[in-house]
């Protein structure tokens, strides 16, 4: 996007527009990506709408680190270790070797491109981006272990496709290339990112700890993303890397943060979500005019090449993941009898799951306008023509089908079936036990207090073990509501009656603004706990 846009109206409208989509998409229960990509390819082609060009620097420091680390606070570093194995092999495995797929068939197809620059090509499509990926995938019900590792992979891939991009840059340029420096680079970026996010995880979470202060602390958490992503790439290691390994140090850690550092931070979060999530696959859309300005001469070898190009992206990805998942076990059999090999339908949606997102077009857009001679780099326009073909391809066709993908190949009830259950039976074993040791604390710090003070503590804490004892055992039956589902709604009826009752208070003067703010908070945090 040019820079004059970024501060007038036509950012505003953009912004704007794509909440409005987003709102009628989830009023329709629909896609809100698919439905704003669509939505900007159609919109692009009106006269009259303005030149949003993608700015990278926009993407790569501005919406990139925010997302990335948003999606690495709400994963779980537990369940990223215990799966890291089949993580790597999809963030560092899979893109390689995609890399090294798609860069031979766009040198082979592609007129006039170097090997460097189908390798530039490659390095940029290769892995599934981590809006795209976080955005729709979690709206599909998958089983948690698979939601682990795509959500896994699409936070560590970007950091081996940019690297590779960086290489293969350089070879395209002449500044020098060799496989040995590559991977030497690599491992150093890798390796500097990592320490760095886990230095800078530890330090902010200190910060937080002492400022006691709910407000400061979230305003602190805004701005570490953004931080982390600069300082990093300003030290030559992996911003990506360093964003997430921030974000999953501080979101192991955030229950030691107060309660209303959490609730200000999962609203914060949430709503920046929503906002960047619906940018950015609006303006995936908008770049349609530019891209195809970009592009000179006769049109239909490049789309055959783009066909061809997204071909192999899709069949590279289910050609690695079969493998990747049954080889390590048929190869080592220890490993088969502590984690045997899931049923292939597994794979198959694993390998379907493959969307890019707009992280793809800023990575092409990257790449020099000239080579280290001052010669134009070779293919440039054709590189970015053909990421965004491969992005609006793989969202739209996998996003449209993965659903019925996943519902013909029965995955989640394969896999999930009883994963609710076992949550559920995890989640009352888990409050009883807290109940017991509140009891215990109540006994022993109860000393002096009204009987009728430790009598109404006793009954709440039982009333809450109790319930989730009973929406385990007692689902929606012909026996009608359980009594904790008569007492919520109930409940959120009187809490409706008295938010009305203090705002006529509030209207007839009889209180102030003051006033209703405080009781209107105690109700909303009584709603907040009733409807979680």
């Amino acid at each position: 996007m040019h820079p004059g846009l970024m501060d007038g109206m036509p950012l505003i409208l953009l912004v704007l527009g794509a909440l409005a989509v987003t709102a009628v998409s989830r009023r329709l229960r629909l896609s809100a990506p698919l439905t704003l990509v669509v939505a900007g390819l159609a919109i692009s082609a009106i006269p009259g709408i303005p030149d949003y060009q993608l700015d990278p620097n926009l993407v790569l420091y501005g919406i990139l680190p925010p997302l990335l680390y948003s999606a690495a606070l709400d994963s779980s570093t537990i369940q990223i270790k215990a799966n890291i194995r089949s993580i790597a092999l999809l963030a560092v495995g899979l893109v390689l070797f995609s890399t090294a797929c798609i860069g031979l068939v766009a040198w082979w197809l592609v007129p006039g491109l170097p090997w460097g620059a189908a390798l530039a090509l490659a390095a940029v499509v290769a892995p599934p981006d981590a809006v795209a990926a976080v955005a729709i995938g979690r709206r599909l019900g998958l089983p948690r272990r698979v939601m682990t590792v795509l959500a896994g992979e699409s936070l560590f891939n970007d950091a081996t496709a940019l690297t590779a991009l960086r290489v293969a840059v350089a070879a395209a340029v002449g500044t020098g290339f060799s496989l040995g420096a590559g991977l030497g680079g690599f491992l150093l970026t890798a390796a500097g990112g990592v320490v760095l996010g886990a230095v800078l995880g530890r330090v902010v979470h200190q910060v937080r700890l002492r400022l006691r202060d709910p407000r400061l602390e979230s305003a602190l958490g805004l701005v570490v993303p953004f931080a982390a992503y600069a300082l990093a790439e300003e030290m030559h290691v992996s911003g990506v890397l360093a964003v997430v390994m921030t974000g999953l140090y501080l979101g192991h850690h955030a229950p030691q943060a107060g309660y209303a550092t959490r609730l200000l931070d999962q609203a914060v979060w949430q709503a920046a979500n929503t906002v960047l999530e619906a940018f950015v696959f609006a303006l995936i859309g908008l770049q349609l005019p530019a891209v195809v300005r970009g592009v000179s001469g006769e049109h239909r070898p490049l789309l055959l090449a783009a066909a061809a190009v997204i071909g192999t992206a899709v069949l590279a990805r289910a050609v690695w993941v079969f493998p990747a998942i049954y080889l390590p076990r048929v190869l080592f059999a220890e490993l088969k009898a502590r984690d045997p090999a899931p049923p292939w339908q597994v794979p198959a949606v694993i390998s379907w799951a493959g969307m890019r997102g707009v992280v793809t077009l800023a990575a092409a857009s990257t790449i020099p306008r000239v080579t280290h001679s001052g010669a134009p780099f070779p293919g440039r326009s054709e590189i970015i023509f053909l990421a965004f073909c491969v992005t609006v391809a793989t969202l739209l066709l996998h996003g449209l089908t993965l659903p019925w993908v996943i519902h013909r190949l029965g995955v989640s009830a394969l896999l999930g079936g009883s994963e609710s259950h076992l949550d559920a039976l995890a989640e009352a074993e888990a409050v009883h036990a807290a109940t017991q040791a509140a009891l215990e604390r109540l006994e022993s710090a109860s000393n002096g207090a009204p009987d009728s003070v430790t009598a109404r503590l006793r009954k709440a804490a039982e009333h809450r073990s109790h319930s989730v004892w009973e929406r385990l055992g007692r689902p929606e039956t012909e026996l009608g509501e359980a009594p904790s589902v008569i007492y919520r709604r109930l409940r959120l009826e009187m809490l409706t009656a008295e938010r009305e009752t203090l705002v006529s208070l509030r209207d007839a003067g009889r209180i102030n603004d003051d006033v209703l703010s405080r009781t209107l908070h105690d109700l909303d945090l009584e709603e907040a706990m009733l409807t979680r």
